[in-house]
């Protein structure tokens, strides 16, 4: 049985080195941006894209990877295995899952490969892309590790908020009345992503009361594996310093960094958002 191997895009938050050592290939981002194509974006050009939108409130679009360039990937790998796993950020979110169906398609009956939604993005897609390429170094199947990753999957959650209700309200998750009177009155609505759908929770008055909740909803766990602040800087500002705080005192000994996010979710919610993502993992007796 040939070995699987894992595929991912560049939403996923992954360290290269790390990505490169687990085997795993990333297909990057192309975003176009008011006319402006930007090719091979990762993690290291999110901040210069969410600059751009924060000056010239501009929303990006995604337009790759396409099929086709999904399908010449696939087609390099299979001359090295039978078995991919292809995991991309959520399909409520951007096409790239359903660029990914469309290339598989191509290889029915000459390649297995399984293209999963991710129902997620930024690092929650990159912990699923990391786990299931230690499961493939470690010789499991491919049902296996899928099986694996969608239990994975019901145990990431990422909250935010954000100032930006323009964007919101372009990619229809408010009224344009709402948008209006949520910024007249410092309104900002809290956000989760839930089955790989961003929703607005409920809505909060102020940055502090918004870092309030997000510490209010870090409170909510017992144990966590992983957890990192989201935001559209890799600097630590005001409020992530008191968010980090606030989080630090709940889980001692716990790292949190800060990672900033890329243009799919910038693309709905704007390049002023300040979240939490958190993988709650499955415990000592039934983690991997």
């Amino acid at each position: 049985m040939s070995q699987v191997y894992i595929v991912t895009d560049g939403d996923a938050h992954l360290d290269p080195d790390l990505a490169r050592r687990l085997g795993i290939t990333v297909v990057p981002l192309t975003v176009r941006v008011e006319g402006e194509v930007y090719q091979d974006v990762d993690g290291a050009r999110n901040e210069e894209l969410l600059a751009r939108m924060a000056r010239d409130r501009c929303r990006p679009a995604i337009v790759g990877p396409t099929a086709d360039e999904l399908e010449r990937v696939y087609q390099r790998l299979t001359r090295a295995t039978d078995c991919i796993l292809s995991i991309h950020s959520s399909a409520r979110l951007s096409p790239i899952f359903r660029n990914a169906r469309t290339a598989a398609d191509a290889f029915l009956g000459r390649c297995d490969i399984m293209v999963m939604d991710s129902q997620s993005t930024s690092l929650g897609l990159g912990i699923l892309a990391r786990e299931a390429a230690k499961m493939a170094q470690a010789g499991c199947g491919l049902g296996e590790i899928v099986r694996h990753i969608r239990g994975m999957i019901t145990r990431i959650y990422i909250v935010m908020f954000t100032d930006s209700l323009d964007y919101l309200e372009r990619s229809g998750r408010i009224s344009k009345s709402q948008c209006i009177l949520g910024t007249m009155l410092n309104i900002k609505p809290f956000l989760a992503i839930e089955d790989g759908e961003i929703i607005p929770m409920e809505k909060i008055r102020g940055q502090d009361k918004g870092v309030d909740k997000l510490a209010e909803f870090a409170g909510e766990f017992t144990s966590i594996e992983e957890m990192a602040i989201l935001q559209n800087v890799s600097y630590s500002t005001h409020e992530t310093v008191l968010l980090r705080e606030r989080i630090e005192g709940l889980f001692a000994g716990t790292s949190f960094p800060i990672l900033v996010y890329g243009p799919v979710l910038a693309s709905h919610v704007g390049p002023d958002g300040l979240g939490l993502v958190t993988y709650e993992g499955f415990g000592k007796q039934e983690s991997f």
